[in-house]
């Protein structure tokens, strides 16, 4: 048999589940990251960035997103599993990708400094790891690309409006 026809409609279609995730990231003041697990064309799993609201430096959306699909799969291998995410996984979060044996990720917007999916570096299809994920990237980019951007911009915008009130006291 032939290699799965990739129907590109459908990742538009999950990315869009990913980016509604990562809105609700930004509405909570978070780097507004979503993500979502598909297995057999149905969302198991959806999460957002809750580091600053969890004051836990792992709790990224894939982090998140892994450890609901594993409760909703009952077995922490997740082989027939779609990872999507609006941007490209961190060296911890492809760590995690790798271990559960994802079979696919899907993002939107890639990080030429810290990514893992190709960017900095690619852990997940790293030659010597026990498995390698199937790649797919710049889904949706520029919707992926504007809402980090937004948020930075509007975070670089509150910290001169503080420094400018501290400034003003004497």
């Amino acid at each position: 048999m032939s290699e799965p026809i990739i129907d590109l409609h459908s990742d538009d279609y999950f990315m869009g589940e990913a980016l509604r995730q990562a809105a609700k990231a930004y509405e909570r003041e978070e780097v507004p990251v979503g993500a979502v697990i598909v297995r057999e064309g149905r969302i198991i799993a959806r999460a957002y960035n809750q580091v600053e609201t969890l004051k836990d430096a792992t709790a990224h959306a894939e982090m998140l997103v892994l450890t609901q699909a594993e409760s909703a799969v009952g077995d922490w291998r997740l082989t027939d599993c779609t990872l999507y995410v609006t941007k490209e996984p961190c060296p911890m979060c492809a760590g995690a990708i790798v271990h559960t044996r994802l079979a696919r990720v899907v993002f939107g917007v890639g990080d030429p400094k810290g990514g893992a999916a190709g960017g900095a570096l690619n852990l997940l299809q790293f030659p010597t790891l026990n498995h390698r994920c199937e790649i797919t990237a710049g889904v949706r980019l520029e919707e992926c690309r504007a809402l980090l951007l937004s948020f930075f911009a509007e975070q670089r915008a509150a910290k001169k409006n503080e420094e400018g009130k501290a400034g003003g006291v004497n």
